[in-house]
């Protein structure tokens, strides 16, 4: 960021108290390099496979809170939410799918399906395509399972749930 600053000083310098046409030249110069700097890491950051697993890895954190919201949920109300829209807002499980960021579309929500007495809850993964390989789902330690509604269906990579 100092080589924005700086330009613009050489600019401003330049233009108003020496007049200097090489000055101004210089600054623009120091401003496009950091804005090529800057786009440059961000596009490798965005684009590098640990990148993406860091984002799949805060997914499956919040995949395990939600889990606990939509319990929750089902405690307070005596039934599963229709949608995660339902879901009370909280910090530490959001309803946003870390995976599926990408600057020029909205936030898209976790897959989640009630079904009956239970639901369907996970993330599309990386490739957002549901029913492959890199979908996440929540890991549920339990010993007595019939107690939470969540429901992981056995599906073909490839496969896509019913929406």
């Amino acid at each position: 960021m100092v080589g924005a600053f700086v330009g613009l000083g050489l600019i401003l310098y330049g233009i108003f108290r020496y007049k200097d046409k090489w000055l101004v030249l210089i600054g623009a110069f120091g401003i496009l390099f950091t804005v090529g700097v800057y786009t440059t890491l961000f596009a490798i950051g965005t684009t590098m496979s640990k990148s993406r697993s860091l984002f799949a890895s805060l997914s499956q954190m919040h995949l395990n809170s939600l889990v606990k919201d939509v319990e929750f949920y089902k405690l307070q109300y005596g039934q599963y939410p229709d949608s995660l829209q339902e879901v009370p807002k909280d910090q530490l499980a959001p309803i946003h799918d870390p995976t599926q960021a990408n600057i020029d579309e909205p936030m898209q929500t976790f897959y989640y399906k009630r079904v009956g007495d239970g639901y369907h809850l996970c993330s599309k993964g990386v490739d957002k395509v549901l029913g492959t390989a890199d979908d996440l789902y929540p890991n549920i330690y339990l010993p007595d399972r019939s107690k939470v509604g969540f429901t992981r269906r056995a599906e073909a990579p490839g496969q896509q749930l019913p929406q």
